[in-house]
């Protein structure tokens, strides 16, 4: 069920979610389908619509740092440091859970990933139902992210679900543990680059432990409803000739490298890296018809090392 973002469609969802029924609403990222954080049944629910493993923690959103204090045992000062600069909008940390909030949240993890979502629709949500919402994306697990109302509706029919528009950034938020050292768990809408400036020792996480710290660390993610195969840089000779075999495929690029593949009409991502990031699930979703996509790969820096990660882990193979 399709609803404009309206003071009373707010009133309403809110109202869903104390009662214990997941919601879908808009965040400055993606779509999210959240739940009360502290309502383990209701927070199940979320697990079982979206098929989603249960080892892999979500992320609880809140309205700022008066709600996220009985969340969390501690805010180092590294947290805070970023918090300040960063929130509201797409940082998420991942810091020591109070007994407040319910294993089933964090996969029976001692932390808890927390932010606030710099969306008016997403916050006035959070402050009507009065309790913290733990939120994954709302799409299917494996699915390629929601950035528009109908993405949720396609995969959730019936669900009830806050129509905010499209979603400004199109990634996910960008994980981060205060650990020592701190690290990246998940890249995601703010760039590695622009928090090194708040916290010159951070590094990038390159392999999961065995249990997932935080979303989008082991499983399988953003999956096409056809094969999807990623080509790199180095590969678009190969690129064309698979055009070439195949009339009826696909092909996925960034605008500046559509003239390397004369004679088809691509998806195109965008033209600037905030273009592409915005327009990847989009285009990863996109009702043209098509046998396979071919996805030509993008210069790994700034924003697309996040775009990269995304397509890398949508692929059915890297050529």
């Amino acid at each position: 069920m399709l609803l404009p973002a309206s003071p009373a469609a707010i009133r309403r969802a809110a109202a869903a979610l104390r009662r214990g029924e997941p919601v879908a609403f808009p965040t400055e990222t993606v779509y999210g389908l959240g739940a009360s954080a502290l309502d383990p049944e209701a927070v199940r629910k979320v697990f079982a619509a979206k098929g989603r493993p249960d080892d892999n923690p979500l992320i609880v959103h809140v309205t700022g740092l008066p709600m996220l204090r009985g969340l969390v045992r501690s805010l180092p000062p590294a947290a805070r440091a970023l918090a300040e600069r960063f929130w509201p909008g797409p940082l998420t940390l991942v810091l020591p859970k109070t007994r407040a909030v319910p294993g089933v949240v964090t996969a029976g993890l001692p932390t808890v990933a927390v932010r606030v979502p710099d969306h008016p629709v997403a916050l006035a949500l959070i402050e009507a139902a009065a309790v913290p919402v733990a939120a994954p994306s709302a799409n299917r697990s494996g699915r390629p992210s929601p950035t528009r109302a109908a993405h949720v509706a396609a995969d959730f029919p019936g669900l009830l679900v806050l129509d905010g528009g499209a979603a400004r950034h199109g990634l996910e938020s960008t994980v981060v543990s205060l650990g020592d050292p701190p690290r990246v768990l998940r890249l995601g809408a703010i760039p590695v680059e622009e928090l090194r400036a708040v916290l010159p020792g951070l590094v990038v996480a390159t392999k999961a432990r065995a249990r997932a710290e935080s979303p989008g660390m082991r499983h399988r993610h953003y999956a096409p409803t056809r094969p999807l195969v990623l080509f790199r840089r180095s590969r678009a000779a190969a690129l064309r000739e698979a055009l070439a075999a195949d009339p009826k495929a696909l092909l996925l690029c960034a605008d500046a490298d559509a003239p390397l593949f004369p004679g088809r009409r691509p998806v195109r991502l965008g033209a600037t890296p905030a273009e592409i990031a915005h327009g990847l699930f989009d285009a990863l979703r996109t009702e043209r018809r098509g046998s396979v996509l071919l996805a030509y790969a993008l210069p790994r820096r700034g924003l697309l090392r996040a775009v990269m990660d995304r397509l890398e882990r949508a692929a059915t193979r890297v050529v």
